[in-house]
């Protein structure tokens, strides 16, 4: 038996949802689960003539639920009826909800971290108030910080779970990217403060990029006006991606990691971490925005690039 069978067009999913509508032929399926039987046996099974069972085995077939095969018998042939697949996968969105080169793409709210370590320099803000105290690394775990625009610490790490997209097994991964706002963290802010930023995917490094320091002076294009100009205001879009060649940030190489390295087919979720290695040249903390802070209208962007 195959592991499942990937429905997109507009026909097919019409002829999975006649197909499943009757109860009669979800009985049919549950039987056919459970070994091979032919036509006769079904319908003794199910209490049901064979006329009407030949009618429904034709509609599960149209949907590509159920084969059949001829099979010799001690009167001719007969038809053996089995499920070829453990799993249908249905797409509700057409193919036209895609990005047009290509993209599955999911965006992470910053304050919606599955773990992290934090030492101060730290704090969280919404567009509208802080978020418990600031140096305190346990407001990192306020309910509130789902609502995070702006969080910052100095040494550590805030670690991200995204969702394998359950379609991507259907496809060819041309390559995995991640991006979002950062900038380096300083007391106020400092605009010459390098801070070696790194990401990691599921536990590997992807690279590390040294930011040139934390940014201010100007409002950033979105920073709430309540946030005093004299604090971080902004950062740089900066982008990871894993190819089947290596890693790079910004298209610049930054390490040998490949997408051989990710088992993208075998994983529930992604783990993204983002931080500063204890033995970084620059510690130099970090600064993560969210869509309501900074220059950028974006939170942390997970995105599969693929050959359909």
């Amino acid at each position: 038996m195959n592991n499942k069978v990937y429905l997109a067009s507009d026909d097919e999913i019409a002829d999975i949802a006649r197909a499943l509508s009757s109860k009669l032929r979800r009985n049919i399926i549950k039987l056919l689960g459970e070994k091979k039987m032919n036509v006769g046996e079904i319908a003794k099974a199910l209490g049901i003539p064979q006329s009407t069972c030949v009618v429904n085995i034709q509609l599960l077939e149209k949907a590509n639920i159920v084969k059949t095969e001829q099979q010799a018998a001690s009167k001719g042939v007969q038809k053996i009826c089995y499920i070829p697949y453990q799993e249908v996968v249905l797409p509700l969105l057409p193919e036209s909800h895609l990005e047009e080169d290509h993209f599955i793409t999911t965006e992470m709210p910053i304050g919606l971290y599955t773990d992290c370590q934090v030492s101060a320099p730290c704090g969280l803000i919404t567009e509208s108030e802080i978020i418990g105290y600031f140096d305190q690394a346990d407001s990192f775990f306020n309910p509130k910080r789902a609502t995070a625009g702006l969080l910052w610490f100095t040494k550590g790490f805030c670690e991200y779970r995204f969702p394998r997209p359950f379609s991507i097994s259907s496809f060819k991964v041309k390559s995995i990217s991640i991006s979002m706002e950062l900038c380096s963290e300083y007391p106020g802010f400092n605009n010459d403060w390098p801070s070696d930023i790194t990401l990691w995917l599921n536990g590997k490094e992807v690279g590390t990029w040294r930011s040139p320091g934390d940014c201010g002076s100007t409002y950033g294009r979105l920073t709430p006006h309540w946030w005093d100009l004299m604090n971080t205001q902004f950062g740089f879009i900066k982008t990871w991606k894993i190819t089947p060649e290596g890693s790079f940030i910004d298209g610049e190489p930054s390490g040998s990691l490949t997408l051989k390295d990710i088992d993208y087919n075998n994983c529930n979720f992604f783990m993204v971490r983002v931080g500063i290695k204890e033995d970084a040249e620059f510690c130099g903390g970090i600064n993560i925005f969210g869509s309501s802070y900074g220059n950028y209208e974006q939170d942390i962007v997970f995105k599969f690039e693929i050959d359909k």
